[in-house]
């Protein structure tokens, strides 16, 4: 978005009140959600939780947070799965010992709404609480599936089972490589269904909820719609930040609302109909539920 500056982080005076009319107000409501959404939840990449389950690997090479491992160059398939086995069980099948009702907390304000979600997050927390399926886009992949790696052809493979037994295989840092899986079609070894590279699987399930999310999109132009972009920030803005500013900008009966810590701004093109609420997503969700609850 050329025509657009990125400005300072800012706060809009009275956001809470403000999104929550926002939120009653509107027709439609399309939620783009980035990882500080998880992190918010407990989902955290680094800190005690990593020092929990990856100190073995953080001494060995040297890194601090779950992020930075998943480039790590291993010594052997061995180790590889052991830190990706690791990795899934902990954000795709269990949950944190600290976990905050964010995404419920999320859901009890839409849910009566005619709502979308785009994400870029990939652990599947939206399904977890309870989000319609049919109206989720996970753009980015999702920790639950495989893949073939070369990739030879555009499928995707439930991969819960197979995490369980390389998770509970593990010994001195490294899985029973027997257990490593490979593809059906081809025999070359699996990789993770996450878009890292030209690799990435976009299998029947991705382009239906493709479909789906430009659908509701094209027939909502018209409508009261609010753009709610939550914990998103600038790794991946091309797929959330800047189309979601740009069609506030365009769309002429739609608003925008940032709600990240230490991160929301809006463009000053459409700083008219912006909210942006610098505070913890999980503070401003607990919030807004209760502001509703005492309304209702």
């Amino acid at each position: 978005m050329k025509f657009m500056r990125r400005a300072p982080a800012c706060d809009t005076p009275d956001g809470i009140n403000l999104l929550r009319e926002a939120l009653n107000n509107c027709e439609a409501v399309i939620i783009g959600a980035g990882s500080g959404l998880s992190t918010s939840a407990g989902y955290t990449y680094n800190g005690a939780r990593f020092e929990k389950y990856f100190a073995d690997f953080a001494a060995k090479y040297k890194f601090n947070d779950m992020y930075s491992g998943g480039f790590c160059k291993f010594e052997s398939a061995g180790e590889f799965w052991a830190y990706w086995s690791r990795h899934i069980m902990i954000n795709r099948y269990l949950e944190p010992e600290d976990k905050k009702p964010v995404y419920e907390n999320l859901l009890k304000l839409v849910e009566s709404k005619d709502y979308f979600v785009l994400t870029t997050n990939v652990d599947h927390c939206f399904q977890r609480a309870g989000f319609d399926k049919s109206r989720l886009f996970y753009t980015q992949g999702d920790y639950g599936l495989f893949q073939c790696s070369v990739p030879c052809h555009q499928k995707t493979y439930d991969n819960k089972e197979i995490i369980y037994k390389l998770f509970n295989s593990q010994h001195d840092m490294k899985v029973d490589e027997k257990l490593i899986p490979h593809c059906p079609v081809c025999g070359e070894v699996m990789s993770m269904n996450l878009r890292t590279d030209m690799t990435f699987v976009e299998d029947q399930g991705w382009h239906d909820a493709a479909k789906r999310y430009v659908n509701f999109l094209e027939q909502r132009h018209d409508k009261k719609v609010l753009f709610w972009e939550i914990g998103t920030g600038m790794n991946t803005p091309s797929i959330i930040k800047f189309p979601f500013q740009e069609m506030t900008l365009e769309w002429p009966e739609a608003r925008y609302a940032c709600v990240n810590l230490n991160e929301a701004y809006a463009p000053a093109e459409i700083k008219d109909k912006s909210i942006c609420i610098n505070k913890d997503i999980c503070e401003v969700l607990s919030q807004l539920c209760e502001v509703c609850e005492l309304l209702n």
